[in-house]
């Protein structure tokens, strides 16, 4: 089968012919149809401390058909349609235990999703019903992703939320935002390019950050947030959401920036705000996305602005790497 490999030390993916996977007991061996491009393969391909073990494949937001079954799995037929979590979970470990597969160090995790099949486990699979497509299902992880941050806030029915930042992880921050109840909700980005999807995702306005940001964003939500959902990532945005955030607010940091990041304690401290950092997700996340993707107020689909084949990956993958006009491209095998 073809797959991208990562090389390692920051040099370009490459299209190689490797041996198709196959399925142990446990598992199921997928077609992959559909693989969205993330941030993380982004960042774990530069060459950083942050990166991809030489060799591997990268490849997280996947979804595929059946096309082999391990001798031990029951309740999957050839042809069922499915994501996966990335992650597996032993169970047993306070990552477990708090509903988070992928800090589980326990159990292997399991990308793949730019190559022509996949091996993933059969606990980890996440059916798809017949109403939603691959590229809805290529979907759910970014949704799973956004789901968990949001959910570690105290959201609720009287919640005014900002989220700095519109990209992919922040529209998502943004439906769920909607989903799980916030009175209000802003989002706010250096650009202008993403306001449209912003309110289709669920935003009551959208604001361009400048010396003014906290007056708009306070106009618009009724005083300043409860809550500020960081998504994007770089240094800075931590303690911008701090100076934001009423007292007694919360920020949760989902950028996941892999840079020193300095913040100011004490100012901190003077808004008795809470700082929380979410990274991942488990089978209730990725169990209630695929359940609000067909109920949702929503198409969380509108984020994807190109498809590529697998060949042209990573030209595409370097592309991405400058500036350009995407918020979610997806690999169609």
């Amino acid at each position: 089968m073809k797959a991208a490999i990562y090389l390692g030390g920051g040099k370009p993916m490459v299209i190689q012919k490797v041996a198709d996977p196959e399925p142990s007991a446990c598992d199921l061996i997928i077609k992959v149809h559909r693989c969205g491009i993330c941030g993380t393969d982004l960042h774990m391909t530069q060459g950083h401390d942050f990166q991809f073990p030489a060799g591997s494949t990268p490849g997280h937001e996947f979804a595929g058909e059946v096309v082999a079954i391990g001798r031990d799995v029951v309740g999957w037929k050839l042809g069922d349609r499915l994501t996966a979590i990335p992650s597996n979970g032993c169970g047993a470990c306070i990552n477990c235990d708090h509903g988070n597969w992928t800090l589980c160090r326990n159990a292997p995790g399991q990308m793949g999703g730019f190559a022509e099949y996949m091996r993933v486990t059969a606990a980890s699979a996440v059916r798809l019903s017949s109403s939603l497509s691959f590229a809805d299902g290529a979907m759910v992880e970014p949704l799973a992703v956004g789901h968990y941050g949001v959910r570690l806030s105290s959201i609720g029915p009287d919640s005014k939320v900002l989220v700095l930042g519109g990209g992919s992880v922040g529209l998502c921050a943004t439906w769920w935002s909607r989903v799980l109840g916030a009175s209000k909700i802003v989002v706010a980005s250096r650009s202008p390019r993403r306001a449209e999807l912003a309110l289709a995702m669920g935003a009551d306005a959208f604001v361009i950050f400048s010396e003014n940001e906290a007056a708009e964003i306070e106009l618009t939500l009724g005083g300043p947030p409860d809550i500020v959902l960081e998504c994007v990532g770089n240094p800075g945005f931590l303690a911008k959401g701090i100076g934001l955030v009423r007292n007694f607010g919360e920020v949760i940091s989902m950028g996941f920036c892999t840079a020193t990041d300095a913040i100011v304690p004490a100012t901190a401290a003077y808004k008795a705000a809470t700082l929380k950092f979410a990274v991942g997700y488990g089978p209730t996340d990725f169990a209630r996305s695929v359940d609000e993707l067909e109920r949702g107020h929503a198409d969380p689909k509108m984020l994807v602005t190109s498809t590529v084949s697998l060949d042209d990956f990573p030209a595409t993958l370097e592309h991405l790497r400058g500036p350009n006009q995407e918020t979610k491209v997806h690999v169609v095998l």
